[in-house]
């Protein structure tokens, strides 16, 4: 699992680097300013780095979603997955990302999710997951940090990977 993750961040650091120098070299940390946008973004679900190593939790979230971009600052998300707990999930959802780190994007998602069996019986719960992007022109890659809720989430690092559509 260990070689897996640093595969996955090799990978993303590669993507990364062969993206082209953009504005952001003058200004690290900065507030985003909203522009008008029209992208699709598709991705395969995600991987996950579990924080309890000693449990046998599913760290290949694979399902489907999509993301459609609207504004340089915020998108709406939707998708179904595998979860930690070998369990099909559904989520439906928006990320809001005002700040910008170098060419990453920083802020949060938010929305619902369900397939949970011990959280609402497997029902639809709502949830705030901080997220880092990173959008080249036409790969991406979604850093969500999943805080562990004991007897209910298993808390992860999660990684997203995704391609442009259009």
């Amino acid at each position: 699992m260990l070689k897996r993750l640093k595969l996955i961040v090799i990978a993303a650091t590669l993507s990364i680097l062969s993206a082209p120098a953009t504005s952001y070299a003058n200004d690290f940390f900065a507030i985003a300013d909203h522009e008008p946008k029209n992208e699709l973004w598709l991705n395969p679900g995600m991987f996950s780095y579990h924080f309890d190593r000693d449990r046998s939790f599913n760290s290949r979230n694979l399902g489907f979603g999509a993301e459609y971009r609207f504004s340089s600052v915020a998108s709406f998300t939707m998708g179904t997955y595998n979860n930690s707990y070998h369990e099909s999930s559904n989520y439906i959802g928006a990320y809001w990302q005002p700040i910008l780190m170098g060419p990453f994007k920083f802020g949060a998602v938010a929305g619902g999710f369900n397939g949970y069996s011990k959280t609402n019986d497997g029902g639809w719960f709502p949830a705030i997951v901080p997220a880092l992007t990173y959008e080249g022109d036409r790969f991406g890659v979604n850093f969500l940090f999943v805080p562990s809720i004991p007897d209910k989430v298993a808390g992860s690092i999660s990684v997203q990977f995704k391609l442009k559509a259009f």
